[in-house]
């Protein structure tokens, strides 16, 4: 290699002759640590920027999905940092939840011992995978100075009435010992576990996150095209807007008639049975004394089954009797009511009127309990099929005062709301499938709950200047499911005095769901270590909202939509100027391995520790990104971090090569180098706004051998046009590579740190081709590829593409009758 010629060295040796990759990355470790080049400023000198990674749970070591997200979410803070923004990219941990609490019985251990041992492994694998933390903002929300602030918000919602709490049947793990969300039952067993779920009836504290359900709608609409289409639609499902109906319906024995909601009230006609939620108390009220039995039997075996086993598609339809009809506001006919396991006791008031003729779980349970069916709309003559769930003109609709025959859905909806609104048994309304957000949580490692319950007072705040709530010390058994939380058992804790009277009182048992503690973590990052509140007001209104969020798509809905509800709350109680937490969001595919996601049962898994280990950190990464597009999964069995390694030493060669001095202008250089040059240049800067990673990789390996070849074969190491592109790659590199960058930078005369070392700006002038390529195609397959002048004309071009050997064989004797010239890219030939 070449020595570097009359110009100023580096402060830092260099390395050895051949590339040493691990020597190379403690090097740098070394000097970051000591420069710390990624620390936020502040003090409004430069504009800022924001990037967020969805902090980690410590169950462990860094995985490869740890390994792909967080390489995906640095090239864009790296970018900014080249681009001269003061980023904030802070760190932190999702610190509580229950596999620490199920480890610590394990180990008859304190679930921190086991969390905060799994966090150091993680940085200090952060640190050797060289992400461009600021380190002064870690924090983790299992620290009493984070969760006094989660208890904070709690509090703040409380007494905004958006927290409350209730009686309701719930998800409930026996073997955990805690309640579970729908999304955390699958196959009708526990994620985590594996065990049988069943329902319990338990008093729960909820947020009220339906009382923002239309503006969590409607303020997606500022999202689209800063957040993936598919998490948009999967949030705007999740909402479930319907407009429909309030259709009343008088029921045997009842004073009150039981409400129903009804997306299609012109249906009404088609409704002949009634049904219940079994698991609904109005179930329970409305059952007839002599079917009791034959529904408490019914119920037990429906609270054995999980809401989304329920609601699966095909499943065989039960019921039961309730011994009572309702009657049809507009026939008047008498249907009988039923209790079943098809409709949720949380959906709507828990009843709905049953339209076999219109719906296919209406049509199975009516086929399977011999009920009668009449179709409302009219069916094309083509449809073979059962219930029919399209749209139609409205068929065997009509009484003495109302006929919709013949509308169509639209119209007869409209008809049939005025009707009952005319007549007084129903209103049309908007409903939502979303559910009030239930936060609690029967185990101990979660932020407890600040209320205490007071026999005379009731419902009492802790409060603010008391907080946090610190949990007890519970360790090993003392942690074991006993069917209520571990705090019920730690009676010390749990007695204390009313708030309010000083009586004898108790605190609540329960912790926070952790959704609670990563829906505001976001706000904490600004002013981490503030001991006198949350967040500060103007730090926030700085910073926020974040420019960049990055994680994994399973978040799509829950955790993003409770972060969006928290910010739209905090907003409305004058904490926040802005109602979206993140401006921007990318979601990253999945590492698999062999077509399959990686688990130890199926013994596929890769260990990040041991890939770097072999490959070094820079292949590591570079494969991560160069794999495909962010959104994409890639799999690891197809990719080769060999090759990546191979790129990294031909780029770190390229730095020792260069004979120019630094600081040598590039201007006399090779002009079609600098060419290439300008163009990646150019390209890399639109690719990375655009997130195509991958690309900017492959920009970049073209740049590396178009150098190389300059080198060896064309205008040599000491033209400036070389040292261009190789201070061009390590800058780019740095994005992707770090330490290779890093290395590069050293040895092309400059000091560290060269994620500071400023993005090249690309000369027009540069970016101007010399020669296009021009497609020639005959009957529209590609015949010819001719490269020509971009100022070339129209017939210039004819011409040429008439004359190629290969156009002129695919003609043949065929007459030509048209030629199509969009100069210089196209010339389309039509012959025959």
């Amino acid at each position: 290699m070449s020595a570097l010629h009359d110009e100023p060295q580096s402060t830092y040796p260099e390395p050895r002759a051949t590339y040493d990759i691990e020597a190379t990355q403690e090097k740098w470790l070394k000097v970051w640590a000591d420069l710390d080049p990624f620390k936020v400023v502040d003090d409004g000198s430069r504009e800022r920027r924001y990037l967020l990674d969805m902090f980690p749970y410590p169950s462990g070591d860094l995985h490869m999905g740890h390994g792909e997200v967080f390489a995906l979410a640095d090239v864009i803070a790296r970018y900014w940092f080249q681009q001269g923004y003061d980023v904030l990219h802070p760190v932190g941990w999702d610190s509580f939840g229950l596999p620490a609490e199920n480890a610590a019985i394990k180990r008859g251990e304190h679930p921190a011992t086991w969390t905060y041992q799994n966090i150091e492994t993680q940085a200090e694998s952060f640190r050797r995978y060289g992400i461009s933390f600021d380190w002064s903002t870690r924090l983790h929300t299992s620290d009493p100075e984070y969760y006094r602030w989660t208890q904070w918000l709690f509090l703040r919602l409380y007494d905004a009435g958006l927290a409350y709490r209730k009686s309701s049947a719930v998800n409930w793990c026996p073997n955990d010992q805690t309640v579970l969300a729908n999304e955390q039952v699958v196959g009708g067993r526990c994620e985590r576990c594996g065990a049988d779920v069943t329902k319990r009836e338990l008093t729960q504290w909820y947020f009220k996150v339906t009382d923002f359900a239309q503006r969590l709608l409607d303020d997606m609409d500022s999202l689209t095209g800063s957040w993936p289409d598919h998490v948009l639609t999967m949030q705007r499902n999740w909402i479930g807007r319907s407009e429909g109906a309030h259709v009343d319906f008088p029921v045997e024995g009842r004073d009150q008639p039981v409400t129903v909601f009804t997306t299609r009230p012109d249906t009404l006609f088609g409704a002949t049975f009634f049904v219940v939620a079994a698991d609904a108390p109005l179930a329970a009220e409305l059952c007839a004394p002599g079917q009791q039995d034959a529904f408490d039997d019914y119920l037990r075996e429906v609270r054995r089954t999980t809401d989304v086993d329920r609601m699966s598609e095909g499943r065989h339809k039960t019921g039961v009797f309730l011994g009572v009809h309702a009657t049809n506001p507009m026939t008047g006919s008498q249907m009988p009511v039923f209790a079943a396991d098809y409709v949720l006791a949380d959906y709507g008031t828990g009843a709905i009127m049953a339209v076999p003729g219109q719906d296919q779980r209406d049509w199975d349970f009516a086929r399977a309990f011999d009920l009668p069916i009449v179709r409302t709309v009219q069916p094309p003559e083509s449809f073979e099929g059962e219930a029919f769930t399209g749209e139609g003109r409205a068929i065997n609709s009509s009484n003495g005062d109302l006929d919709i025959n013949g509308l169509t859905v639209a119209e007869a909806k409209s008809r049939t709301i005025a009707y009952l609104e005319a007549t007084g048994t129903g209103r049309g309304t908007i409903n939502f499938r979303l559910r009030d957000w239930l936060v609690s949580r029967q185990r101990f490692w979660g932020p407890p709950i600040p209320i205490v319950h007071c026999p005379d007072c009731g419902e009492v705040p802790v409060a603010s200047d008391e907080l946090p709530v610190v949990l007890p010390d519970l360790k090993g058994a003392d942690l074991a499911p006993k069917g209520v939380s571990p705090l019920a058992s730690a009676t010390e804790w749990v007695k204390v005095p009313c708030p309010k009277c000083g009586g004898a009182a108790r605190r609540d048992t329960d912790t926070m769901d952790t959704f609670v503690d990563s829906s505001w973590y976001f706000l904490r990052y600004p002013t981490p270590h503030d001991d006198t509140q949350a967040f500060d007001v103007e730090a926030v209104r700085r910073w926020c909202p974040v420019d960049h969020y990055v994680g994994g798509v399973e978040h799509a809905i829950l955790h993003l939509l409770y972060s969006r509800f928290v910010t739209k709350a905090l907003h409305d109680l004058g904490y926040l100027d802005f109602v979206e937490p993140f401006s921007r969001l990318m979601t990253q595919g999945e590492v698999r391995n062999q077509g399959k996601g990686m688990s130890k049962s199926l013994g596929n898994g890769v260990d990040l520790g041991e890939q770097i280990a072999k490959f070094g950190v820079d292949a590591i990464r570079l494969t991560m990104v160069f794999a495909g597009p962010p959104e994409e999964d890639i799999d690891w069995a197809d990719l080769s971090p060999a090759g990546s390694l191979r790129f990294v030493q031909r780029a770190w060669r390229l730095s020792g090569d260069v004979t120019s001095a630094p600081g040598t202008l590039p201007d006399d250089g090779d002009v079609e180098l600098r060419k290439i040059t300008h163009r990646t240049i150019a390209e890399a800067t639109q690719l990375i706004e655009g997130l195509r990673f991958n690309v900017v990789v492959a920009r970049v390996m073209e740049l590396v051998n178009a150098a190389r070849k300059a080198i060896d074969t064309g205008c040599g190491p000491g033209d400036p046009a070389v040292r261009e592109a190789a201070e061009t790659v390590a800058i780019i590199l740095s994005l992707v590579a770090p330490f290779t960058a890093e290395e590069m930078w050293s040895r092309l005369g400059h000091e560290p740190a060269v994620a500071k070392a400023g993005w090249p700006t690309a000369i027009d002038e540069l970016l101007v081709r010399d020669v296009v390529t021009c497609v020639v195609q005959v009957q529209g397959k590609v015949r010819a590829k001719l490269d020509v002048s971009p100022d070339i004309d129209e017939p210039s071009l004819q011409g040429l593409a008439l004359a190629d050997p290969n156009v002129i064989r695919a003609i043949g004797s065929s007459p030509v009758r048209k030629v199509i010239v969009r100069a210089p890219k196209v010339v389309n030939v039509v012959i025959g």
